[in-house]
């Protein structure tokens, strides 16, 4: 199970790219990566949610991007600094990682990618 996983993870870094993406692309070229970032998010979260709880996948795939964009968002293209938003990412991951966490992976035969 751990791949699938993973694969939410890369996804989650796709994710931040399109997100990044809808907001700051400004040419032919950076709105084409926007939208391969698009699918490619999409595709790995679809396909580690066929062997994945889709509840919580889809919370950690949406949460972690999120969190990760605003962090992004700050640190790259100094978005304005709020004590109060870094506490609220800190609540929104340990809701994350809690999820993770108290979720049981069914066990399945014949797990393949």
């Amino acid at each position: 199970m751990n791949k699938y996983w993973n694969l939410i993870w890369i996804g989650v870094v796709f994710e931040v790219g399109w997100v990044t993406g809808l907001k700051h692309a400004n040419s032919w070229w950076t709105w084409v990566l926007t939208i391969v970032a698009i699918y490619v998010s999409m595709h790995l979260l679809i396909v580690a949610s066929s062997k994945l709880p889709v509840g919580t996948s889809y919370a950690v795939f949406t949460g972690s991007g999120a969190a990760l964009t605003v962090l992004l968002e700050m640190v790259v293209f100094h978005e304005p600094f709020n004590p109060i938003k870094i506490v609220l990412i800190l609540v929104l991951l340990t809701g994350v990682i809690g999820l993770k966490a108290v979720t049981k992976e069914p066990k399945q035969k014949g797990d393949q990618f």
